[in-house]
């Protein structure tokens, strides 16, 4: 099976290796960019609530600083291992050049099932990994944000033990915060709304409109749950949505206004009953929304979701990736052949980095944006992005995901040869 075999950084340096060719760079103009920058693991001690002592494993990877400060998520997940978390901050170190903002990439992790600890514990460990990896991270070094399992309060927690160390409160060393301690508002949607923003795009680009299209979302967390509600208030149709229970269907269009208000009760999928609605468990379910015949289709869960195996099933005319990773190099050849149209990760979810950006230069600034400013900003950045990625695919007559990666290595190619390499 591809999983057993699938290692996230080689399929980076796969894509990274093609656009480099395509743009003609000599090896010595993107060799660094193989490479992180800086890796570091933590063993991160927490005493549960029966007194035990559990060690966890935790990284942070800082790729590339060639355009600014590192920026990337934490995600709390069993599965994390660094091979993810390299992939991750290369990642971002190109959602960031797609995006046009000044960081570089960088990302963290902790190896841990969150749905295992209580609050009580959660809180020790988010405070106990900032103190790790504290020498690594600062408002003008490395900023993290929220990532998969991680949210506004792990955020909060992290920025206060940060600020505990140095003190003094820093709240720009970590974005997607509450508002209340120096969050952006809006943030919290950014990225799901800029998942929106490009499928309207992507459908406008092809002479098609968001009304009456049909929408299939794999994952109904903060990006999957909120890009299908501000799709369907586009006048979509989503058919189908999945957690890690399983998946809900219905031709007629889910309520999804409704099924956002039962998840965020920390309820599943699986328990959610209405006529005309149907369940369906993983893994079943989960393959069912991927391969549904659906307009677009939008996996917003965990990479390595459509491989070679999955990929040829596909029905939906329209892949726009609202997680990191979830195509594979092999599954993305079959796609282009099908003639399906994928809009890569690192242009597709960029919105939740441009809205961390927003909030980053709040924090500095000490000054801050209303709701209806901080989207309109939004938007303005994610169709520049797009329109840059979309003239790069049509001038090269390639893939969407081949020129938002040709764009981001041009602007981190460009950078490093400004900024020359200095050896003291």
């Amino acid at each position: 099976m591809e999983n057993k075999k699938y290692n996230p950084y080689d399929q980076m340096l796969m894509v990274l290796e093609s656009a480099a060719q395509k743009l003609k760079l000599k090896e010595s103009d993107y060799v660094a960019l193989k490479h992180c920058e800086r890796q570091l693991q933590v063993a991160v001690p927490v005493v549960m609530d029966d007194g035990s002592v559990q060690v966890f494993e935790g990284y942070r990877v800082q790729h590339n600083s060639a355009r600014g400060p590192y920026k990337g998520g934490i995600r709390f997940h069993q599965d994390a291992d660094m091979d993810e978390v390299k992939a991750l901050a290369a990642w971002m170190s190109f959602k960031c050049a797609v995006a046009n903002i000044p960081y570089g990439g960088g990302k963290g992790g902790v190896k841990v099932d969150p749905t295992k600890l209580s609050q009580n514990e959660l809180e020790k460990l988010t405070r106990n990994f900032t103190m790790a990896i504290a020498p690594l991270v600062g408002e003008y070094i490395d900023i993290p944000a929220p990532d998969v399992n991680t949210n506004a309060q792990i955020m909060g927690w992290f920025a206060d033990t940060y600020s505990r160390i140095n003190g003094r409160y820093t709240p720009g060393v970590v974005t997607g915060k509450p508002p209340i301690i120096g969050g952006s508002l809006g943030r919290a949607e950014a990225t799901g709304r800029g998942v929106m923003l490009v499928v309207k795009e992507i459908l406008k680009a092809h002479k098609k409109s968001i009304k009456g299209c049909t929408v299939a979302v794999q994952g109904n967390g903060n990006v999957g749950g909120i890009a299908a509600q501000l799709i369907a208030q586009e006048g979509a149709k989503v058919v189908a949505i999945s957690d890690i229970s399983g998946a809900v269907f219905c031709d007629a269009g889910l309520p999804i206004e409704e099924l956002l208000a039962f998840s965020k009760q920390r309820k599943l999928l699986k328990d959610y009953k209405k006529d005309g609605v149907k369940f369906v468990a993983n893994p079943e379910g989960n393959q069912m929304v991927l391969t549904a015949a659906v307009d677009v289709l939008v996996p917003a869960a965990l990479e390595n979701q459509i491989t070679k195996d999955n990929a040829d099933k596909i029905k939906a005319k329209f892949i726009v990736e609202g997680a990191n990773g979830p195509t594979t190099v092999e599954a993305d050849e079959i796609l282009n052949k099908k003639g399906i149209v994928v809009v890569p990760d690192i242009l597709a979810n960029c919105g939740g980095v441009v809205c961390s950006y927003f909030e980053w230069v709040q924090n500095l600034a000490n000054y801050y944006w209303t709701e209806k400013e901080v989207n309109a900003k939004l938007e303005e950045k994610m169709m520049i992005a797009f329109e840059g990625v979309y003239k790069k695919a049509e001038e090269h007559k390639c893939p969407l995901r081949m020129a938002a990666y040709m764009v981001a290595i041009e602007r981190i190619v460009e950078a490093k040869k400004i900024k020359g390499y200095y050896y003291g």
